[in-house]
């Protein structure tokens, strides 16, 4: 009589230690499942040329000929991009929202999209709303302007320094 009560506890602690056990590893699937971030998405307005990825590709495929050739053709258009005369009043910015921002085609929050610009993307700021809550920007390689939420840009160190010899002349 007493191994068939100790064989009935035994039972009952083997049957909640199971119960706990799964009950904690269910527990444990499911927050590492939640605390992982998902994929980035893809848009069909996005610009696959200038995502890390596909250009560390290209520099790979493409390292090998320009080593034999000339290796400075990447770094010219940089030196081309900084003789350009700035419109009157505009000046080089960043952007700072780490999603990115979406080009409008005019200064509201209904206008149709145009285009979009990545986090960390140089910028040109050409004009601000009468009531300086949209920025007209374009994008530094001249491909696309719009209008971007302001405080969503900063202006950049680089340029700074080159308006300031600019503003006394004026």
């Amino acid at each position: 009589m007493f191994s068939s009560v100790l064989k009935f506890i035994l039972g009952i602690f083997l049957a909640i230690a199971i119960l706990g056990g799964s009950g904690l590893a269910t527990a444990l699937y499911f927050i590492n499942r939640t605390a992982t971030q998902p994929a980035k998405p893809v848009f069909s307005n996005d610009n696959p040329a200038k995502s890390p990825k596909v250009t560390e590709a290209k520099a790979k495929t493409t390292s090998k000929p320009e080593s034999s050739a000339k290796p400075t053709p990447t770094e010219s258009p940089k030196t081309q991009e900084s003789p350009k005369p700035l419109p009157p009043g505009a000046y080089r910015g960043v952007v700072t929202w780490p999603q990115g921002l979406g080009l409008r085609a005019e200064p509201q929050q209904e206008a149709a999209r145009v285009g979009g610009v990545g986090f960390k993307q140089k910028v040109i700021i050409l004009e601000e709303s009468s009531d300086k809550a949209w920025q007209k920007i374009r994008l530094e390689s001249g491909e696309q302007e719009g209008w971007v939420k302001a405080g969503n840009t900063e202006r950049s160190d680089e340029q700074d320094a080159a308006p300031q010899p600019k503003k006394p002349d004026q």
